[in-house]
């Protein structure tokens, strides 16, 4: 491949990398669970639950946020037709 030219198969292959609040949904979810682990090493089930708690807030702010609209569909690869990649 010559230097400056893209192959078919590599171009519009869009981006995923998501909303800022799609990204703060998925960072609470990450910090409760990091705390309820934490909570399970100590044996101590108070930190658990907070932890618990906190995942459970992340997943809310994810369905409210609508974190799944963040997809984007690649261009189709070799050999499918673009009904086939959906």
């Amino acid at each position: 491949m010559v230097e400056g030219q893209k192959k078919e198969q590599t171009e519009n292959l869009g981006s995923h990398g998501g909303r800022a609040s799609s990204w703060l949904a998925v960072t609470i979810m990450l910090i409760g669970f990091t705390v309820g682990g934490f909570g399970l090493t100590q044996s101590n089930w108070l930190i658990v639950w907070i932890g618990v708690g906190i995942t459970v807030l992340g997943g809310i702010l994810a369905l409210v946020f609508n974190i799944f609209t963040d997809v984007v569909i690649d261009a189709p690869r070799e050999g499918m037709t673009v009904e086939d990649h959906r």
